[in-house]
């Protein structure tokens, strides 16, 4: 009989830590207010070859939204504004467990195929390494636009109902102005749900 308890505990345990994970993945955070920043900075959101090349993305859509993406990438280039490329790398225990049974393992730390796809490598004047959804979550995003005095962001990438929304409600959380690049980024699943809740928080979408 205490085997059993033991095992039951054991199983309530596993089921309560992969949870904690499930809920750290989708978590948005909340940060400090940014104050009066009048800068811009294009974020691309997890560009990276894993995703790009084998994700469940069609060609078509994927040669549309590139073309939208190498356009604001030559326009912030023109415009001097920095480029900021964020790529996924489950690192926390919890959540590569859950990328390893729900995500075919992809993107985990150290793994092949987090680099920044072909089309848009060497593009980017800072690449920071995000550990969930959403991109603010380690500070480390936080810290860079304070030292570049952005306030304002352009944002693309994938997946549209998931990192980008999620990055930017955390964007809005801190006072930024956000505008998301509806044309340069991609989606699995239909989006008009997550276009209304962004906009809903303010979120401009181009």
């Amino acid at each position: 009989m205490v085997i059993v308890y033991l095992l039951g505990a054991l199983v309530l345990s596993a089921v309560a830590w992969l949870s904690w994970g499930i809920m750290r993945i989708g978590a948005i955070s909340r940060g400090k207010p940014i104050g009066d920043r009048t800068g811009t900075a294009l974020l691309l959101i997890d560009l990276q070859s894993v995703f790009w090349d084998h994700g469940p993305y069609s060609d078509a859509a994927k040669a549309a939204a590139r073309d939208v993406i190498l356009d604001e990438i030559k326009a912030a280039k023109l415009n001097g504004l920095p480029i900021v490329a964020v790529r996924q790398e489950w690192s926390i225990p919890s959540t590569k467990a859950v990328a390893r049974m729900a995500m075919k393992g992809q993107a985990l730390e150290g793994t092949a195929g987090t680099e920044v796809a072909e089309p848009f490598a060497g593009h980017a004047d800072h690449v920071l390494i995000k550990r969930v959804q959403d991109a603010f979550e380690t500070g480390e995003l936080d810290r860079l636009f304070e030292k570049l005095g952005v306030g304002k962001l352009r944002i693309a990438g994938l997946d549209f109902n998931y990192c980008v929304l999620k990055t930017a409600f955390a964007a809005r959380n801190r006072g930024y102005a956000v505008t998301i690049i509806k044309q340069g980024t991609l989606s699995a699943k239909p989006t008009e749900q997550a276009e209304q809740r962004v906009s809903s928080h303010g979120v401009s979408l181009h």
